[in-house]
């Protein structure tokens, strides 16, 4: 038997306004500060002689190699993505850049805001639009009851609200 894998469905290529700015302070960040940082611990460490047994200069020439891929990642997915202006419709469905307020059966509420791939974060309850939360969410209205297929069970939701600010 192979080990072949199917390969993966390309991510949606939306992002909120937030989120693309958000990707633009990374890249500044990376490029602008720990950059130049890095950078000047290499030379540093290059000018105490050996390089071989140099593990500071080994490292940061590592690290440096790892800014740079980040940035390149970053400024390609950026220039794939449509910038999307979230705003509410007047048909009161779950639209890209929603917050949803959902109640579960226990009578416990949670608020997630359906966003693209690459701003999705627990923390914030960012989910992407390509999870099965978000692709039950999308295109539903208040009142509308949302079966979640989970690892262990099927969850069920109410949508309480849904809000674009």
């Amino acid at each position: 038997m192979g080990r072949y894998r199917p390969p993966q469905p390309k991510p949606s290529a939306y992002i909120t306004p937030e989120g693309a700015q958000a990707i633009r302070d990374e890249i500044e960040e990376l490029w602008k500060v720990e950059r130049p940082e890095v950078t000047r611990a290499v030379t540093a460490a290059a000018a105490l002689g050996d390089r071989s047994e140099n593990a500071d200069y080994h490292y940061g020439k590592k690290r440096l190699r790892q800014i740079d891929s980040r940035v390149r990642y970053l400024s390609k997915r950026l220039d794939d993505l449509t910038v999307v202006q979230p705003r509410a419709h007047e048909d009161g469905r779950v639209y890209f850049g929603a917050w949803v307020r959902l109640e579960d059966s226990e009578g416990q509420e949670v608020e997630y805001r359906v966003v693209g791939p690459d701003e999705s974060d627990v923390e914030s309850n960012a989910i992407s639009m390509d999870s099965p939360m978000g692709k039950a969410l999308l295109g539903r209205s208040e009142n509308d009851e949302v079966k979640v297929k989970r690892p262990k069970d099927t969850a069920v939701f109410e949508i309480v609200a849904i809000r674009y600010h």
